[in-house]
């Protein structure tokens, strides 16, 4: 007989806290219409692969250990001389979450993670929406993840990460965020 896991604490809490929120600030008529998290995306861009894909490699090892499962390289679309990439060469990874890792990584970042970060104010809220429902943020460093050790870091990088909802517009999208707790500025 097969155990069943427990959900994650963040899918918990939108369940019972966050739907019951937004049907009460929006309006909505069914439950189902509230919208939701549908998955993260996490990219992490490394321009020194072009020259050294050992480079490339680590990024790849520092965001499975961040993410919980395995990325995908990308790879340039077009050649920029100037930069020495040609196209069809690796220069980034980048990963999907959904469902319960989705969950878990987001609980991850809003309570471990960003209070981490140095001279942290919040997340700028007028910029990241895409007018489509989406959010998307940067950090500048993968250390601010415990995940990651310190002493082992060859270099600092950063990443992109895109909060895919459900959500019409905006401000539905920014209202389900703040149910989650990801720290807006004022």
């Amino acid at each position: 007989m097969s155990e069943v896991k427990p959900s994650p604490r963040m899918q918990t809490h939108y369940r019972e806290v966050v739907r019951a929120q937004m049907l009460k600030d929006f309006g909505y008529k069914n439950p189902l219409e509230v919208p939701t998290l549908e998955k993260i995306v996490i990219n992490m861009g490394v321009g020194e692969a072009a020259a050294d894909q050992k480079k490339l490699d680590a990024a790849v090892a520092e965001l499975t250990l961040i993410a919980g499962q395995k990325p995908v390289k990308t790879v340039a679309k077009k050649a920029i001389a100037g930069f020495k990439i040609r196209a069809g060469l690796p220069i980034g990874c980048k990963v999907t979450l959904r469902k319960s890792r989705m969950y878990e990584f987001l609980d991850r970042l809003v309570t471990i993670a960003l209070p981490r970060v140095r001279d942290f104010r919040g997340i700028p809220g007028g910029k990241g929406f895409d007018g489509r429902g989406n959010f998307a943020m940067g950090l500048k460093e993968q250390i601010i993840f415990p995940e990651i050790v310190y002493d082992k870091v060859d270099a600092i990088r950063g990443m992109d990460i895109i909060f895919v909802t459900t959500a019409k517009t905006d401000a539905e999208a920014k209202a389900l965020l703040k149910g989650f707790n990801l720290p807006f500025a004022k």
